[in-house]
């Protein structure tokens, strides 16, 4: 299945999209502003040890403070060791942000460092090699391991890269090698620098698609600036000349993410409920700890028997599901509610396609199965902020709930405050109510005014604001009202 990788860049941000058969099934976006932490290393100081969770606090020179989880990076039993010993408030610790500050959390940070180059990554604080699980060939494993123990850096661990099969002894080493001298130049810095500093800086977005996702089943890469497409031939000329030819540079006239229709499918990331081909829908909903999605069979009548219907709307949904959690990069747990199955090979099946779509996931996912309650449980590495929350903020007038009082609710909320209102000593004279038009209407339509106009004793009128929050309302004394 091949894919097409779109880049769009500004001033302001750089968005990449990959696209397979046309559809668009994943987003990146870096503002230039915000910029992109993971992976950065730093010389931070330690402001906060917490023993009692093995954990502390590092000032990278950032806003917020890293938080650094010990045992992240160390063997069993020695994280408690060095929070108690060697892990004091002031002391320098090199570390590197493994995920994003997200919302009132600050970047969380590790002290196992790695260094990623386009086949290996170099681990300098381990010893081990590691293979990614994406080389499904066993001898090819064992080759690559080969290669790795032959000319890494003694004491020093490697992960080989999904991009290194079929490379040669060569094109290994060059890479260790490289990732080598960065790290002397780190080390050497980090003696000179005073923390907290920034000692090395991830690469931008243009170039990391180059490192992480130009491989031999990527068709076409279309950038829409030229220096980029500069930067990319002359890194590619050096790194792998074979896929310069994939590279082009895009001059139309129209914006390139519009071209490609990808700016239509950017709006649908936002919806709460996406529809199937085969006429069901899928609904996701955000908490604080956790993602649901449900499945409903919506206008989906089947042509055969329910059971048959409702297992075509499962599986249908289930590569929708994965589309949606890659594209909108959603982590953490996960929960999905099918529609109920009675065989259990149809559970299975659908386990199947689930975990088939995941296949072509880059981020760390594990299906837990399906729980007591007969909901899948699924679990996805978070490493930044997504793209949602990224294109969206909190609705302010909802404020995140999804809803707003109805018309209704606002009226019997209005005719409360009146009736506190005219239990207190007041000035005479006509009062205005301020509300949102919706509000306005149901007061006018159902006699509501003249009613709470006898039932108080006062003159009343409506005055409708279409810029008013819809649950929000002003009463006014008329001579306010008319000297604003």
């Amino acid at each position: 299945m091949g894919k097409t990788i779109v880049v769009n860049m500004t001033p302001e941000e750089t968005r990449m999209a990959i696209l397979e058969d046309k559809e668009l099934i994943e987003v990146s976006i870096e503002r230039t502003k915000s910029g992109h932490s993971v992976g950065n290393i730093y010389k931070g100081k330690t402001k906060n040890v917490l023993p009692g969770m093995q954990a502390a606090f590092i000032d990278i020179g950032r806003e917020k403070n890293a938080f650094l989880y010990i045992g992240d990076a160390l063997p069993q039993g020695a994280a408690q060791a060095l929070a108690d010993t060697a892990l004091t408030v002031g002391k320098d610790v090199m570390v590197q942000i493994v995920k994003d500050a997200i919302g009132t959390k600050g970047p969380r940070a590790t002290t196992h460092l790695t260094l990623p180059g386009r086949y290996v990554v170099l681990m300098p604080t381990v010893d081990y090699i590691a293979t990614s699980r994406r080389i499904g060939d066993e001898e090819e494993r064992i080759r690559l391991k080969k290669i790795i123990e032959k000319v890494r850096p003694e004491g020093m661990g490697v992960i080989i890269r999904t991009m290194s099969e079929g490379k040669s002894e060569e094109d290994l080493q060059k890479d260790i090698e490289y990732l080598y001298n960065l790290w002397k130049a780190l080390v050497a810095r980090s003696k000179r620098a005073a923390a907290p500093i920034l000692l090395y800086r991830d690469v931008d977005l243009v170039i990391r698609i180059v490192r992480d996702y130009l491989a031999d089943d990527v068709e076409t890469f279309i950038l829409d600036n030229q220096d980029a497409y500069g930067r990319v031939c002359d890194l590619l000329n050096y790194m792998s000349p074979e896929l310069v030819s994939r590279v082009t540079l895009y001059q139309g006239k129209e914006d390139i993410f519009t071209h490609f229709g990808i700016d239509e499918e950017l709006k649908k990331i936002g919806q709460r409920s996406i529809w199937l081909a085969c006429g069901g829908y899928i609904v996701i909903d955000k908490t604080e700890a956790l993602t649901v999605i449900d499945v409903n069979t919506g206008k989906f009548v089947g042509s055969t028997n329910l059971s048959d219907t409702v297992f075509r709307t499962n599986l249908e949904a289930a590569s929708e599901i994965v589309r949606q959690i890659r594209l909108r990069d959603i982590g953490g747990i996960i929960i999905i509610d099918f529609i109920d199955m009675d065989k259990e090979e149809q559970k299975q099946a659908v386990l199947a396609a689930l975990a088939e779509e995941f296949k072509r996931d880059r981020t760390k996912t594990n299906i837990l199965g399906f729980t007591g309650l007969g909901l899948v449980e699924i679990t996805r590495k978070k490493v930044r902020q997504n793209v949602e929350g990224m294109l969206y903020n909190e609705c302010p007038c909802c404020e995140g709930r999804g809803r707003v009082q109805s018309p209704e609710t606002v009226m019997i909320n209005i005719w409360r405050k009146m009736r506190y209102i005219m239990s207190q000593p007041r000035r005479q004279g006509r009062l205005v109510i301020q509300v949102h038009p919706l509000v306005a209407e149901m007061i006018k339509s159902q006699g509501e005014l003249t009613r709470m106009e006898h039932e108080l004793a006062c003159s009343l009128r409506v005055e409708a604001l279409s810029e008013m929050n819809p649950e929000m309302f002003s009463i006014l004394h008329e001579s306010d009202s008319s000297g604003k």
